[in-house]
């Protein structure tokens, strides 16, 4: 290895899946022109995608939703079962609860709106190549008030059924924000180890392995 690149921060492979060429072709030269994440493949349907996943295995695609031939939630949820190494971030220009929660159901670690910048769009990938889910502020406060309306009957009845707490219930609403276990703790005053018990027990009692599942699950049964 050449010395000059020891220590080097390891690059982000990245996938982009978009059917409008122009916006394909303007992320990967936006993408290009930072030196810890490279574009090592485009994708101009859903059905591209998962098949340069299979051959390229990159860390993050880059998904739009409305696509041709496969879109890109089933793209999604072919990516999240088959490659649990590459994470989805979503990148489209739809933000209404039902794409949220379908993107959110089918794996995505990341959900952004196309008016999200260069340096929005690269911080969202390096988060989600880390591990770490990201929203649009938009989504999030989607999320958010999704999860803060009054509960009604229903949803009363769907938290009694599941057994979640109230305090797993601010968790929830916390992750959903974007807080990560640190910031939970300071948040709820509580230890941080607490708060990964927590979250074990929410995911458990929610049948989900990952945070946006949690808050793709909550979105869907209306808990608040």
């Amino acid at each position: 290895m050449d010395s000059a690149n020891d220590g080097a921060a390891a690059v982000i492979t990245v996938v982009v899946a978009d059917d409008q060429t122009i916006v394909r072709e303007g992320l990967t030269t936006v993408l290009s022109l930072l030196p810890d994440i490279e574009v090592v493949g485009e994708a101009r349907d859903g059905a591209e995608a998962v098949e340069l996943v299979h051959r390229l295995a990159p860390d993050v695609v880059l998904m739009d939703l409305r696509m041709p031939v496969l879109d890109g939630v089933a793209a999604t949820a072919a990516i999240t079962e088959g490659h649990s190494g590459t994470a989805v971030l979503v990148l489209t220009t739809y933000a209404d609860d039902e794409s949220i929660a379908g993107a959110l159901r089918a794996g995505a670690r990341g959900y952004l709106t196309k008016d999200a910048g260069r340096r929005e769009i690269a911080t969202a990938i390096r988060s989600v190549a880390g591990g770490q889910a990201t929203f649009a502020a938009e989504v999030g406060q989607r999320l958010v008030a999704s999860l803060s309306t009054p509960a009604e009957s229903s949803t009363s009845a769907a938290v009694a059924e599941l057994g979640l707490s109230a305090r797993e219930l601010d968790v929830l609403g916390l992750i959903a924000k974007g807080h990560n276990n640190s910031e939970i703790a300071k948040e709820l005053f509580i230890g941080v180890s607490t708060v990964k018990s927590h979250i074990n027990s929410l995911f458990a009692k929610l049948h989900v392995r990952d945070r946006p599942q949690a808050i793709a699950q909550a979105h869907r049964l209306g808990l608040g």
